[in-house]
């Protein structure tokens, strides 16, 4: 199987605050055409640094990718590490000039010195056309490998990749059968109680790793089965062969089995997709009502395309005085029960459904943090109501996290609450 590795050039993503999500999606492009990525390296602005990871990387790779540092900036450096590496010089290429020319004529600027350093490239490196930025990327081939560099900008990156690199990946036989893959998202079990609940649906002698990965949405599960992988190993008895003939669907299913009424989505489908397909099939609409979470609901219902046939409105109401005059929550409730409440959730998922007239309103209300919290009612606590025609749901969670964990988790549980009605699911988990 051919192999692959991929470098993230820039100090600023090892300083923190800033998160790499170019490896992610290149990983994914190259486990469908049969590559396997095998090592990932993160460098910093430093031109020995990177040659010394290109260098390693050349070594055990047939492919390399490498984002970022291709830049007008002093500290993008990559053009200048791959000419050192490879013992090319550095030489104006007019095509990769003109290019950034065009782009910048188009917004009514003049090309910079720093911007036409952009157009100098490793002799002999092939020039890769960016489509959607200035910076060119270029690939070129050395000792047994061929490497691309690519821009850091995710989108640019992107469209890079699939615009040059495939095709050249794709003439040159660099490919093979591709990885298969599954997987299956849950919310509301922790990363352990999952572990547990699957313990031997997968067989070890199956030749499929299973992978579980934790975030702020929940808990996912992969399958991932290589070519051929371990299909011929002599330590295999001849009464284990027949495991690597069940498909990933049977395994996929089975732990979806041990895992409901929690698992929501397959191969990465959001919930606010799945949401949304549901509502749009049975024609009902949506209002919201969002105190903590601040908007986020909204957005990301409105994300999904089509969304205006089901989305009618949404709400935020921050303060006790906006749950009042917008929802008519009386000052009773509130004083009586807090803000933070099931009575008050209620009240807020009623008024906004009634006032807009939709067939269901949804509202959430909890304490952020990091301030706020108190013994009874600590950082993290928060309730969803769900209120139709005749009925409303209430439901408390207790999350965990910083602010913005927090208000992540409670999109996604108010989500989830919305979800399990519209499939028949009870609401608490214990039913």
């Amino acid at each position: 199987m051919i192999t692959a590795e991929i470098i993230v050039v820039g100090s600023e993503l090892l300083l923190g605050g800033r998160a790499d999500t170019n490896s992610i999606f290149l990983a994914e492009m190259l486990a469908e055409q049969g590559i396997e990525a095998r090592f990932k390296t993160v460098v910093g602005d430093d031109i020995e640094d990177i040659c010394g990871v290109l260098a390693q990387a050349s070594k055990r790779a047939k492919v390399v990718l490498v984002t970022g540092g291709l830049g007008p900036t002093v500290d993008d450096v990559t053009r200048e590490a791959m000419s050192k590496l490879t013992e090319t010089s550095l030489r104006l290429r007019p095509r990769a000039l003109r290019s950034i020319q065009a782009r910048f004529k188009v917004v009514g600027r003049t090309v910079t010195a720093n911007q036409r350093r952009q157009a100098y490239l490793p002799s002999g490196a092939d020039l890769l056309r960016n489509t959607t930025g200035t910076a060119p990327g270029f690939s070129l081939k050395w000792r047994k490998c061929r490497i691309f560099c690519l821009p850091g900008v995710s989108h640019e990156a992107r469209a890079m990749f699939l615009d040059s690199v495939l095709p050249i990946l794709v003439k040159e036989h660099l490919f093979g059968q591709g990885i298969e893959s599954r997987s299956l998202q849950t919310f509301g079990l922790i990363e352990g109680v999952v572990d547990e609940r699957i313990q031997g649906v997968v067989p070890e002698a199956s030749g499929v790793q299973v992978g579980i990965l934790a975030s702020p949405l929940g808990v996912s599960v992969s399958l991932t089965r290589l070519p051929n992988a371990n299909r011929f190993n002599a330590k295999i008895g001849n009464e284990n062969r027949e495991n690597f003939n069940v498909p990933l669907e049977e395994y996929l299913m089975n732990l979806s089995t041990k895992l409901q009424p929690f698992v929501f989505g397959l191969d990465g489908q959001p919930m606010e997709e799945i949401i949304g397909q549901a509502l749009s099939k049975r024609g009902l609409t949506l209002a919201m009502a969002e105190s903590c979470t601040g908007g986020l609901i909204g957005h990301r219902l409105t994300q999904v395309p089509g969304s205006s046939s089901y989305m009618d409105r949404g709400v935020v109401c921050y303060s006790n005085q906006a749950k009042m005059d917008l929802l008519g929550v009386t000052k009773n409730i509130l004083q009586k029960h807090g803000a933070v409440s099931a009575p008050v959730a209620k009240a807020m998922a009623e008024g906004i459904r009634s006032r807009s007239g939709v067939d269901l309103g949804l509202s959430v209300t909890g304490i952020a943090g990091p301030g706020g919290g108190t013994p009874i009612k600590p950082v993290g606590l928060v309730y969803v109501a769900l209120s139709i025609q005749g009925k409303t749901f209430t439901k408390e969670f207790r999350f965990q996290g910083d602010r913005n964990m927090v208000k992540l988790r409670a999109s996604q549980g108010a989500l989830d609450v919305l979800r399990r009605w519209l499939f028949g699911i009870s609401i608490a988990d214990d039913d």
